[in-house]
């Protein structure tokens, strides 16, 4: 988009399915890069993580063509695949849902 100025952040959360606490503490730096690698491949910017044993809290700056719902469910399914491909848990899944909040720069 030519002449296009947009400065959009966001900060999304998204829960383990039943708010299990499944999120092993010993490989969140590995998520973290995961979701990070995701997030970039949609045109992002990852600014912040932060994940508890059954949620995660993602804060970033996106442009105008990258619709929410396309990034999560993104996130949500390539951070499963991988959790489940590296056998950190026998069954995983996030929630249906998440929220998502905007902020101004201030």
């Amino acid at each position: 988009m030519p002449n296009t100025y947009t400065q959009l952040y966001a900060q999304i959360v998204f829960a383990v399915k039943g708010h299990q606490s499944l999120i092993p503490r010993q490989h969140k730096d590995e998520l973290y890069g995961y979701m990070t690698a995701v997030v970039h491949n949609h045109g992002a910017k990852m600014l912040a993580i932060h994940c508890m044993p059954d949620h995660v809290h993602i804060f970033i700056g996106f442009g105008p063509t990258l619709t929410m719902a396309d990034l999560v469910r993104d996130v949500k399914a390539s951070s499963s695949g991988s959790i489940k491909e590296q056998g950190w848990v026998k069954r995983f899944s996030w929630q249906e849902g998440y929220g998502a909040f905007t902020y101004v720069q201030s």
